[in-house]
């Protein structure tokens, strides 16, 4: 495969803001495609994000759309959009007749409602013939624009596909590794999501250090159980997409879900946490998705389920993590 020279990137939040960052020393060009009309004039104009990362200046070979068509002629499509918005957008590339050799990259962390799919099952079902590759890890995007030292994982059924992403990707302070176990890499990356709204709940509610590490180390156990369910291996959650994306986003400033999780365990309601973000938490409508995934596959998911309860069933945050704690005593390791 031959290295790339210029990408599409489909969202200009503020991940997709990091990628083009990220990518533009190594591009000729990078096309970002906004349905915020706001966000593409600002861009073009002065060179800035008006609405997310606003004070990262982008390179001049960095451009900002609202017409998909322009992505079209683009050697590399990366989806950097909500998990809500991923379907869409890619019947969108669909119906203007995406070439069916354009690799597609999802940077997506998250399942589907209704239908349980990862972000590559989505693509795989609308582009069935298109290369698909997943990027995932513990990156936020803040850090990224920043040029902050960052480890991120690669994933392809195609080796070729992974190698030149993994060359695109790589800069000194940006390393990136490879892996086959896409199922794995995804689902990490959306599972770690749910924990960090109970980590953020827990530092709420003062339980203190001692109880938001035990937490987030059973969330662990609990994600490599339901992943394995689910069909990704063993090891993967033990690396970059798992445990690394886990604790990042747990214990992060710039995490949004630890921020709504913060914010309901303050006595917030759901609605009055999301509301001040101002952003997509995906774990919100991820509790949703991964609960239901649990369910169909008959995997043990108390944290999940608990989570699941306080932003659905309107159980006070207390009272769950209280039950939590009551739960009958068992091995560490079952």
């Amino acid at each position: 495969m031959k290295p790339f020279t210029s990408a599409a990137i489909l969202g200009a939040g503020s991940l997709g803001t990091a990628l083009a960052k990220l990518l533009a020393p190594k591009l000729e060009s990078v096309l970002l495609v906004s349905i915020e009309q706001e966000c593409v004039d600002g861009i073009n104009r002065d060179h800035r994000n008006p609405k997310y990362l606003t004070d990262i200046s982008l390179g001049d070979n960095v451009r900002a759309t609202g017409d998909h068509r322009e992505a079209l002629g683009m050697p590399l499509v990366i989806f950097a959009v909500p998990t809500v918005g991923v379907r869409s957008e890619a019947e969108k590339l669909a119906a203007l007749g995406l070439p069916v050799d354009t690799p597609l990259l999802s940077c997506t962390k998250g399942i589907e409602r209704n239908t349980g799919e990862r972000m590559s099952e989505i693509l795989r079902e609308v582009f069935p013939h298109n290369p698909i590759g997943i990027l995932t890890g513990p990156n936020h995007a803040e850090e990224i624009a920043k040029e902050l030292v960052t480890c991120a994982v690669v994933a392809s059924e195609n080796p070729q596909l992974a190698e030149a992403l993994q060359e695109l990707f790589s800069l000194p302070h940006f390393r990136v590794y490879t892996s086959d176990d896409v199922a794995g890499v995804e689902l990490g990356g959306a599972v770690k999501n749910v924990y960090a709204i109970a980590a953020g709940m827990a530092h709420g509610l003062g339980l203190g250090d001692n109880a938001v590490a035990a937490l987030v180390t059973r969330a662990l156990a609990e994600m490599t159980r339901l992943g394995i369910a689910l069909g990704g291996r063993k090891e993967t959650f033990a690396g970059l997409s798992g445990v690394g994306d886990l604790i990042v986003t747990c214990f992060s400033e710039h995490s949004r879900n630890h921020r709504v999780g913060l914010a309901l365990g303050k006595g917030q309601s759901l609605e009055q946490a999301v509301a001040s973000l101002g952003m997509c938490a995906e774990g919100v409508p991820n509790t949703l998705s991964i609960h239901d995934a649990a369910r169909k596959v008959g995997v043990r998911t108390p944290i999940i389920d608990a989570m699941y309860a306080i932003l659905y069933e309107n159980k006070p945050a207390s009272d769950a993590m209280r039950e939590l704690l009551d739960r009958d005593p068992r091995p560490e390791n079952s």
